[in-house]
C-alpha cells in the first residue's frame, strides 16, 4: 500500500473507534443531569440512585472518550502536514476554541461534579453536571464547524499558496455554513438516540432480571428502572424524528454542494427528471454503470428538493470538462480561486467516490436507526400499565441491540460522511493525495497503525468489561449528600 492509503486507513480507523464514544458522551451527559434534576426537585432517592448508577457508566465511557481523541489532532501533523499547513489557518481557529472552551469546560465541571456532592450545594451541583452537558454540545459546535469546512469550504480566500479566513466575516461564514447548520442537529439527534438506548437497554435488561429474581411490580428497583427504560425508549423516539427531519434538510443541502456525494448514495448513472429512490441497485464491478435497480418512483427528487438529479455519468464529463461544479454549475470563492492550481498540478482526478461503500453506507445508516426505534417502540408497548418485560432469551438479545443499532448507525453515517467526499480532503479544492505528510513513510504509518490498533483494542476490552460490569450491578444505596462546613475535609470520589 502507498503511504496515503495506509494513512487514510489509520485515520479512519482511529476516528469510527473514537466516534463510538462520542454520542455517548454527549447524549449521556444531559440525560444524567435530567434524572439529577428530577432528584433535586422532588427528593425522590430513586431518582438520585439513577443519577449515581447512569453516572458511572457516563465517567467511563468520557475517560475513554478522551484518551482516544487526542490520537486524532496528533495525526495531522504526522501523516497530513500538507493538508495541515493549506488549512491551518481556517482549521485552528475552531479546533483551538474546541480545546481551549469547549474541552476544559466538560473537563473542570465533570470534576466540580464528581467530587463536589458533599461540598456544593444541591441546586450549584446540579448546575455542574449541565455545564459539562453544554461543553459536550460546545465541543460538537467546533468539530463540526470544521467538518462542514471540508464539505463545503466558505468563508475563505487562496492567499500565500494556502486557505485563509476572510477575516472575522470569514469566520462567521464558517459558523453559519449551511452544510454545519444541518448537520449539527442531526449530530446531536443521533447522539441522544444512542444515550436513550442505553437507558433503555440497560434498565429494559434490569427489568427482566428482577422479574425473573421474583421481585413485585410495586418495589423500588422495579419502579425506577422502569420509569429509566421508558424514559430512554421515548428520547430515542424523539430524537428518530429529529434525525428523520435533519437528515431530510442534509440530502438537500448535500445535493446543492456536493451533487456527486448523492448521485454515489443512490447508485444514479443517469440523469434522471422525478429520479427514484433505490432500495437496491447493482452496478457493473468497474462502477461504471447499472445493471438492475429496484427503485420507489419520485422519492429522491422529493429528498433532495430538485426535480432532475444529474447522475454519475454526467457529473463525471461535468468534472472533465468544467472541474468540480455545485448543483446550480458555480463554485464558490476558494475553489474558483484555486481552479488553476488544481488543473496544474492535480490533472486526472477521478471525481466519483467509492460507490459501493457509499451506497450501502447510507443504506446501514438508515436501517440500524430504524431498527433500534421499532425496538424503542416495542419497549414502551411491553412495559405498558406496568407491565414487566418476559424473561426469555430474546429479550436480552433486543436490550444489548437497542443501544447498539444507533451506535453502529451514527458510525456508518460518518463513514458515508467522508467515503462520499472523497476523492477530495476538501471538496472541490484539494485531493486527499495531496494532505499526506511528504516525508512519512510507508513504514512509519505501519509502526504507528499496529501500535493505535493495540493499544485501542486494549483499551476496548477495558471499556466493554467495566461498562458491562457496572451495568449489570444493582442500583446503588444512596444517602443524600449533605454539604461539609469544614473547609479542610478531604475531597470524597463519589463513584
Amino acid at each position: 500500500m502507498d503511504p496515503v492509503t495506509l494513512a487514510r486507513w489509520q485515520f479512519g480507523i482511529t476516528t469510527v473507534y473514537h466516534y463510538l464514544f462520542v454520542p455517548i458522551t454527549i447524549g449521556l451527559s444531559m440525560l444524567v443531569a435530567v434524572l439529577q434534576t428530577f432528584w433535586v426537585r422532588t427528593g425522590n432517592e430513586r431518582y438520585l440512585q439513577l443519577t449515581k448508577f447512569y453516572g458511572k457508566l457516563f465517567l467511563i465511557n468520557f475517560a475513554l472518550g478522551v484518551v482516544t481523541g487526542i490520537v486524532q489532532e496528533f495525526q495531522f501533523g504526522m501523516n497530513w502536514s500538507e493538508y495541515s499547513r493549506f488549512v491551518g489557518d481556517v482549521f485552528g481557529a475552531p479546533l483551538a476554541l474546541e480545546a481551549l472552551l469547549a474541552f476544559f469546560l466538560e473537563s473542570t465541571f465533570i470534576g466540580l461534579w464528581i467530587f463536589g456532592w458533599d461540598k456544593l450545594p444541591k441546586k450549584l451541583h446540579l448546575a455542574t453536571i449541565y455545564a459539562a452537558a453544554f461543553g459536550t454540545m460546545l465541543s460538537a459546535i467546533f468539530i463540526l464547524a470544521a467538518n462542514s469546512w471540508m464539505q463545503n469550504p466558505v468563508g475563505t480566500t487562496f492567499r500565500n499558496g494556502r486557505a485563509e479566513l476572510d477575516g472575522v466575516e470569514g469566520f462567521l461564514e464558517v459558523l453559519t455554513n449551511p452544510v454545519f447548520l444541518v448537520t449539527f442537529p442531526h449530530v446531536m439527534a443521533g447522539a441522544y438516540m444512542v444515550a436513550g438506548g442505553i437507558l433503555a437497554g440497560v434498565s429494559g435488561w434490569h427489568l427482566a432480571k428482577l422479574r425473573s429474581a421474583g421481585a413485585e411490580t410495586a418495589s423500588d428497583d422495579v419502579r425506577s428502572h422502569r420509569f429509566a427504560a421508558r424514559l430512554g425508549a421515548w428520547v430515542l423516539l424523539a430524537a428518530s424524528v429529529v434525525v428523520v427531519f435533519t437528515g431530510d434538510l442534509q440530502s438537500k443541502v448535500m445535493i446543492d454542494v456536493q451533487p456527486v456525494k448523492m448521485a454515489a448514495a443512490e447508485g444514479l448513472y443517469e440523469t434522471e427528471t422525478n429520479a427514484g429512490f433505490s432500495v437496491l441497485t447493482i452496478g457493473s464491478l468497474d462502477g461504471t454503470e447499472e445493471v438492475w435497480a429496484l427503485k420507489v418512483p419520485g422519492l429522491l427528487s422529493v429528498m433532495s428538493g430538485h426535480e432532475t438529479i444529474r447522475g454519475i455519468d454526467d457529473l463525471r464529463a461535468d468534472y472533465d470538462e468544467q472541474g468540480f461544479l455545485r448543483f446550480d454549475g458555480t463554485k464558490n470563492q476558494l475553489q474558483s480561486e484555486y481552479a488553476a492550481e488544481l488543473e496544474a498540478n492535480y490533472p486526472g482526478i477521478d471525481p466519483i467516490p467509492n460507490i459501493f461503500l457509499s451506497y450501502w453506507t447510507f443504506r446501514l445508516m438508515i436501517t440500524l436507526g430504524m431498527m433500534g426505534a421499532a425496538i424503542a417502540v416495542f419497549l414502551l408497548w411491553v412495559t405498558r400499565k406496568d407491565h414487566l418485560p418476559p424473561t426469555a432469551r430474546w429479550w436480552t438479545w433486543l436490550m444489548f441491540a437497542i443501544p447498539l443499532l444507533p451506535t453502529f448507525g451514527n458510525s456508518f453515517g460518518w463513514i458515508f460522511t467522508e467515503m462520499g467526499r472523497q476523492p477530495w480532503i476538501v471538496a472541490g479544492v484539494m485531493p486527499t493525495t495531496a494532505g499526506i505528510s511528504p516525508t512519512t513513510s510507508v513504514t512509519d504509518i505501519w509502526i504507528s497503525m499496529i501500535v493505535y490498533t493495540l493499544l485501542y483494542g486494549a483499551l476496548a476490552v477495558i471499556e466493554v468489561t467495566l461498562f458491562l460490569k457496572y451495568a449489570r450491578m444493582d442500583l446503588p444505596d444512596v444517602t443524600p449528600p449533605e454539604v461539609q462546613t469544614d473547609d479542610d475535609a478531604p475531597l470524597s470520589f463519589a463513584y
